[in-house]
């Protein structure tokens, strides 16, 4: 393990902690994803400590590895509350 990867991580009877955040090893979704760091032979998200819930709902939000995806008319999915919001900023 380089000490830039997960700088001031720690094994523990618990497991790997993190800033005294445990940390769970990644799910098979994360493969591929370019925040995955290696920690004693194990894979770990570099961004979030338990990416099994991220993708509970559907996609990670922090994955780099996933793209957009296209609605049926082809465009991309908004979330309409995000929307009004930047159209009220003017965006």
């Amino acid at each position: 393990m380089s000490a830039a990867e997960l700088q001031g991580a720690e094994r523990t009877p618990q497991g790997v902690v993190m800033k005294g955040i445990p940390m769970e090893p990644v799910v098979e979704k994360c493969e591929g994803c370019e925040r995955i760091k290696e920690f004693e032979g194990e894979k770990y998200c570099s961004t979030y400590p338990q990416p099994e819930k991220k993708w509970k709902l559907g996609v990670c939000n922090f994955a780099t590895h996933v793209q957009a995806q296209l609605d049926k008319s082809g465009k991309v999915k908004v979330n309409p509350l995000k929307a009004s919001k930047r159209a009220a900023r003017g965006r």
